[in-house]
């Protein structure tokens, strides 16, 4: 008896050059890594079955599902500023999209399953290493509360794939509220497809802004309710040190997630300026650089809706103005609002952007931990005693004494007790994030050891990010100077 993926797709029902239609390629000797028991649950599938000899034939693309329509989207993008009119799902298929517990549509999608049409020449297989570092990079950003694609399945293919060196192959099953990205819309705008542009954005807006549609303008709605989610999306990542690395328009999702987790790191000492991808030489997608980047695609979003705001060109450009022009407000006030959170401030008072800037800046200049100093204030907000625990990490102390009194006057306007304040804290400021040797460490275990222990324990330990896990301390840690990772790499 096959198993039964609940299917119902909607995109593979859009005209044929939104897409590729073909199945994937199967592989040699499939094995299951791991499969996310819960998500598949959330998706109403069955995780025994789904993780038996027949599941894993599914998983890695051997077999397709009854009711899948496989598919390679279509999309263009600017890739590092530089338009390229057609890229593509080039080692990427979407099986088909199934409605969760939640009443909520994903797409389920393979990575790694062979070439499309759009591989330009690559042969369209992953390798093991960016497998598992989206799978537990993606799992733990669910855990911190961000929005994000998912991991359903990691599965070994048997095979093995060149890149600078032989490495196994794998196959990554992604789950997401979709693909659709600002590089879709710029397929489109660039074959001037009035029409796919059109079809594309009621697409969109009845699947992710339905409230969109109810709008006298439901485009200029639509725009709106993208910018806003993006500018939340970006000031989260902003609170937890994240670094996307590849902020390209086609790596920008629509519908608000965090997506393709390539070259993207954790910052251990805070500085704006910090990078990691080792293709971002010259730090456009610095960490500090996350919002203007964020504004910068949201701008090419715009350009593409033009053609649907209005058919004045001038009317259109003013509309479209508007929007951006909100981009930077929305993302000030969840960026602050987030801020206070992490400094145990419930309400609001004018001085309190300048402490918190003092104490950024006084981290950068002292070379403290950004997730530590954060987390250690979670305890030190209970009282005095907790404060050389967080001076600690100040090359130069002082400069942390000097703040802490201000902080400390700042809280005693605070309605709330110490012990709500404390609580607060410590649900936005994580004890555990995906430290870059930790992750580096576990791939290397995998690809040259063929040992997933690690991989499994960091996942487990991730999975409560917010929690004590005295057990496990040392994975809160940050790096010694000779653990430090300086430079992440694209899996392609």
């Amino acid at each position: 008896m096959t198993i039964h993926f609940p299917f119902d797709n909607t995109y593979a029902r859009l005209p044929d050059r939104f897409y590729a239609r073909l199945e994937p390629e199967a592989v040699t000797a499939p094995k299951l890594i791991r499969l996310n028991q819960d998500l598949a649950s959330s998706l109403r599938l069955d995780p025994d079955r789904l993780s038996g000899p027949d599941g894993v034939e599914f998983l890695c693309g051997n077999r397709v599902p009854d009711a899948a329509e496989p598919i390679a989207m279509a999309y263009a993008g600017h890739q590092f500023g530089h338009f390229v009119p057609q890229l593509g799902d080039g080692r990427a298929i979407l099986l088909g999209e199934v409605v969760d517990r939640n009443g909520i549509r994903r797409d389920i999608q393979l990575k790694g399953s062979g070439p499309t049409p759009f591989s330009r020449r690559g042969d369209g297989r992953a390798a093991l290493g960016p497998v598992l570092r989206e799978y537990l990079l993606s799992e733990a950003m669910a855990a911190l509360g961000l929005p994000t694609t998912r991991a359903l399945a990691a599965v070994l293919t048997g095979e093995t794939v060149v890149r600078e060196t032989p490495l196994p192959g794998a196959v990554l099953t992604r789950v997401a509220s979709s693909h659709i990205r600002v590089g879709t819309f710029q397929f489109f705008a660039a074959r001037q497809d009035v029409e796919g542009l059109r079809l594309l954005a009621d697409y969109t807006i009845g699947r992710h802004y339905p409230q969109a549609a109810e709008s006298n303008q439901p485009y200029r709605a639509f725009l709106d309710q993208v910018i806003a989610a993006q500018a939340d999306l970006i000031a989260r990542w902003l609170h937890i040190g994240f670094i996307h690395g590849v902020m390209n328009t086609d790596n920008m999702s629509v519908a608000g997630e965090t997506i393709d987790y390539g070259p993207c790191a954790f910052m251990d000492t805070y500085d704006p300026a910090t990078v990691f991808s080792s293709i971002d030489r010259q730090g456009r997608y610095a960490y500090g650089n996350q919002p203007r980047i964020g504004l910068w695609n949201l701008t090419r979003l715009a350009e593409t809706l033009l053609p649907l705001l209005s058919e004045d060109q001038e009317n259109a450009m003013a509309e479209a103005s508007k929007a951006l022009e909100a981009f930077s407000s929305k993302f000030e006030a969840a960026y602050h609002a987030g801020l206070r959170r992490k400094l145990g401030l419930l309400t609001e008072r004018e001085e309190d952007l300048a402490l918190a800037g003092d104490l950024l800046k006084a981290m950068a200049e002292n070379q403290a931990d950004f997730t530590m100093t954060f987390r250690r204030l979670s305890d030190a907000v209970a009282g005095p005693e907790g404060d050389e625990a967080v001076r600690n990490l100040f090359i130069n102390p002082i400069a942390y004494d000097a703040w802490v009194t201000r902080w400390r006057e700042r809280l005693s306007l605070e309605p709330q007790d110490g012990v709500r304040r404390q609580t607060v804290m410590r649900a936005v400021n994580p004890a555990f994030i995906p430290r870059n040797h930790r992750v580096e460490a576990m791939i290397e275990a995998a690809v040259v050891q063929g040992d997933f222990a690690p991989f499994e324990e960091l996942l487990m330990v991730l999975s409560n990010p917010y929690e004590d896990q005295p057990a496990f301390a040392h994975y809160s840690e940050p790096p010694e100077p000779h653990q430090r990772v300086y430079r992440t790499f694209c899996g392609t």
